[in-house]
């Protein structure tokens, strides 16, 4: 193995390297094109044997991969933000199509009146297309993620697309130590694609057609169940690969010091590397505090969430966007997973638009989580260093 100090997007660029993928269809956008550029690199260098095809926007992006995954070879792109818009349509080509497409989201804000720094409101909004979609914390787990992700996508047990979710900026271009795993270990990890339908012109048929009543229902049904049934394929991947690179990331989430603890936020991100550090320090000052680092929203660990924070007195959920229902999304899934526990929960926003994020400011979190604990009248809802008065 060779430690590397190289940005997340270049991390993300060699876990698709090592992955041998065989097709990526790409188009710039800021935080990600470095990914691409280095895909690039690899190809012109004759590191990865694949075709990189340049489209004329994201929504033929994704058209390209859709065909490509549909004619039986392994597909990897990436977008951010508007890109991942402008995607929408062909998403849903993807998911239903069963195509393991995998593809990269540097998460950067979307929409008017905003910039090109860290949320997630490009990514969580589809979080309802069928595709499954993970959040890392930090460069090594976007490598590690990205060459898992076609494990999982392409396992016969699941065969959907999965989108490998970076914070646009803090991992996207900052340099970290990586530890690249030598080709022979992913080889024996990440065997070659085999397809389960392929688009052959001398033996023609259809996939996903125009799908009438009699059959639409059943066919998303066995969508909601396959990516239900993903949750033990993503437990037994990440224990295979540990066991090759001594890596695990605890699957759908991981914990930190819950064993005992009596108040937890849970967040996605790389928000857990700072509530690390406030929990050690609220452990320090004789508070239980305990963090869960969600990684899967899709699917959604809600079962398995439940059962992790039934001990607790208090729980506070962190959210880098808003649903625009008074809440963030990571909430709403939270609250309908704990419905009728007992657990009081409240939630957090903070990070929008790349705001940064601090310990005090996530201490300030398991502050009211304690407090609702205790019975004390807090907001269900913060937002966290907002200017102004909050209503």
């Amino acid at each position: 193995m060779v430690v590397r100090t190289i940005t997340g997007d270049a991390a993300v660029a060699y876990g698709a390297m090592l992955a041998r993928a065989e097709v990526v269809p790409g188009f710039p956008i800021t935080p990600q094109t470095i990914i691409i550029e280095k895909i690039t690199e690899f190809i012109n260098d004759g590191l990865m044997d694949a075709d990189f095809i340049p489209a004329e926007s994201e929504h033929s992006v994704m058209s390209v991969a859709v065909g490509a995954s549909a004619g039986g070879v392994r597909t990897f792109t990436a977008t951010s933000s508007q890109g991942l818009a402008l995607m929408y349509e062909m998403l849903f080509a993807a998911a239903p199509s069963r195509l393991p497409v995998v593809m990269a989201v540097a998460n950067r804000s979307l929409g008017a009146a905003s910039g090109i720094w860290t949320e997630h409101n490009d990514s969580q909004p589809v979080r309802e297309s069928g595709w499954l979609q993970v959040y890392v914390e930090d460069n090594q787990e976007a490598l590690d993620m990205t060459i898992q992700a076609f494990r999982i996508a392409e396992d016969h047990r699941v065969m959907l697309p999965i989108m490998v979710c970076l914070d646009g900026f803090i991992l996207s271009h900052v340099v970290e130590g990586v530890d690249i795993p030598e080709r022979s270990i992913v080889d024996s990890f990440l065997p070659k694609f085999v397809p389960v339908n392929v688009l052959d012109p001398r033996e023609p048929f259809m996939i996903n057609p125009v799908t009438p009543p009699e059959f639409a229902t059943e066919m998303r049904y066995q969508q909601d169940r396959t990516v239900e049934a993903s949750k033990p394929v993503i437990m037994e991947v990440d224990r295979q690969y540990a066991a090759l690179t001594g890596r695990s990331y605890g699957g759908l989430f991981e914990e930190y010091r819950m064993e005992d603890a009596e108040i937890a936020l849970v967040g996605a991100g790389t928000w857990a590397g700072i509530a690390r550090e406030a929990v050690d320090q609220l452990r320090a000052e004789g508070t239980r505090a305990g963090l869960i680092k969600l990684r899967f929203m899709r699917p959604f660990p809600g079962e398995e969430l439940r059962l992790a924070t039934a001990h607790l007195k208090g729980l506070g959920v962190f959210d880098r966007s808003a649903a625009f229902n008074g809440y963030g999304p990571v909430f709403t899934e939270m609250r309908n997973a704990l419905y009728g526990s007992g657990v009081p929960i409240t939630d957090h926003v903070a990070g929008i638009g790349g705001r940064d994020i601090t310990v005090e400011m996530v201490r300030e979190m398991y502050e009211i989580v304690e407090g609702n604990a205790s019975g004390e009248k807090v907001r269900e809802c913060t937002w966290h260093a907002l200017r102004g008065e909050q209503r």
